[in-house]
């Protein structure tokens, strides 16, 4: 299913998104070393819920994993990648962690990621990855457009991505989203411009470029959930939902206010 949003449903996943981005930031800003995983989840329950909103992933129970998630935030710490789901951890200084979040207010889903080192430690090929992933989704940022394909997405994310060094793994990508967290069109990490769905003001997209330093090979934790480099490399991942405007592309899980 594509949907295409009218007026008043992009009102409200403009609500949605900046919902979604300020519980990022709040987030990030109260996790320091020391801080359980288990903590950030229960933090981001607490901030749904007054907020009026719903989760996207507490229930959510897809043919890749195993079961309901039972989680209100993906927790992905150093190595792992994606779906990373909270347990009783204590961040260390320097370890690098992804949260990735969506939620549906009043029927509109958004869902963003940051990548963030905790405490003071600063290892430069971690700090490389984040801004790999970075770049590659302001790339493909730029590149949406009325009129343009999902390909010439892909392809923008993709030559950032392999322009830094990165193997791009092909599993996993952006998709579209609406009144549902997960919708067409799939919007791969890598691909060939001038093919796919042509974009139409309406349509929301969540992007969300992702590598791994030294594979693109992954493998699954025994939870059933949480994706790890095959190698025990580090990982990045970023993401934000976009609405395709007549003007181009509006970022809707930045913070607000």
């Amino acid at each position: 299913m594509i949907e295409i949003l009218n007026d008043d449903q992009l009102v409200r996943a403009r609500d949605a998104g900046a919902l979604v981005g300020n519980i990022l930031q709040s987030l990030k800003k109260r996790t320091v070393v020391g801080t359980n995983l288990l903590d950030l989840d229960r933090w981001t329950r607490q901030m749904i819920e007054d907020a009026g909103a719903v989760s996207c992933y507490v229930d959510y129970e897809p043919s890749f994993g195993r079961g309901p998630f039972g989680h209100y935030v993906c927790t992905a710490v150093n190595d792992a990648v994606l779906h990373g789901m909270p347990h009783d951890y204590a961040l260390a200084d320097g370890d690098l962690l992804t949260l990735d979040l969506a939620v549906t207010l009043r029927g509109i889903s958004a869902d963003a990621a940051i990548s963030f080192i905790v405490g003071d430690s600063r290892n430069p090929e971690d700090e490389a990855l984040i801004d790999a992933t970075d770049r590659a989704l302001a790339a493909a940022i730029a590149a949406a457009r009325p009129g343009a394909r999902i390909g010439d997405l892909s392809r923008a994310i993709g030559a950032v991505l392999r322009g830094a060094g990165y193997s791009v793994n092909l599993e996993f990508g952006g998709h579209g989203i609406g009144s549902t967290m997960h919708q067409d069109p799939h919007v791969a990490n890598d691909g060939r411009p001038g093919r796919g769905y042509v974009l139409r003001p309406g349509l929301l997209l969540a992007l969300e470029p992702w590598v791994m330093a030294d594979t693109k090979e992954l493998v699954t934790d025994a939870d059933g959930w949480t994706l790890r480099s095959a190698t025990g490399c580090r990982t990045a991942h970023t993401e934000h939902t976009i609405a395709i405007t007549d003007e181009g592309a509006e970022i809707l899980t930045l913070p607000r206010g």
